[in-house]
């Protein structure tokens, strides 16, 4: 026979999901703005260079490899 505690339903899904979700600390409006900034400054930064390191490749392979 089943024990007392093994037919326990376990709490469905979306109940459990709610319940991790309030365990969360979310940041500030403040700390999401910063954050929000910081990635945008750091992937226009990295675009420049990256598309910096390309036209360099570029220029390098049509005049000194293809002359």
């Amino acid at each position: 026979m089943a024990k007392p505690e093994e037919t326990k339903k376990r709490p469905s899904l979306p109940s459990r999901i709610i319940g991790e979700l309030k365990k969360v600390t979310w940041p500030t409006k403040k700390e999401a703005m910063y954050l929000t900034g910081l990635v945008l400054l750091v992937s226009v930064v990295m675009g420049l260079v990256l598309g910096g390191l390309d036209y360099v490749f570029a220029w390098f392979v049509n005049t000194v490899l293809l002359g």
